[in-house]
């Protein structure tokens, strides 16, 4: 079996998400997903407006994800991969670079954002509509 992993706070989910998460489930026969704590999220300060068990549970319910595991810091990457025998990494194309690192222990892949939508643009439209 093929595992495939990527990394994410997943908040407010659109369909730029979906789009990631269907092209990470394409690459292999099983998904993992690590979500950023709330406790991450607050040393990243960064604010999720759903908590990390809301986005767990949301996640859950997606018909490409096949695991939810929590990411607790920036360090656990190299462990998580080992840990669950992941054999693709996938992040989108806005971290490329980054996690080259990790090709020391599996195949890593940046794949293009969905134009058009983003966390940060929902966010920014709701605060002027309001």
């Amino acid at each position: 079996m093929k595992k495939v992993l990527t990394y994410g706070t997943f908040d407010l989910l659109h369909w730029g998400h979906i789009n990631l998460l269907k092209r990470a489930k394409d690459l292999g026969d099983y998904l993992i997903v690590a979500i950023s704590t709330d406790e991450f999220n607050k040393l990243k300060n960064k604010k999720s407006y759903h908590n990390y068990e809301n986005r767990k549970l949301i996640l859950e319910s997606i018909r490409y994800v096949d695991e939810v595991i929590p990411e607790d810091n920036w360090e656990q990457k190299v462990q998580d991969v080992i840990k669950n025998g992941v054999d693709v990494f996938v992040m989108g194309d806005d971290w490329e670079g980054e996690f080259d690192f990790l090709k020391e222990y599996c195949e890593v892949i940046y794949l293009p954002r969905t134009v058009g939508i983003s966390t940060t643009k929902i966010k920014e439209d709701l605060f002027t509509l309001f």
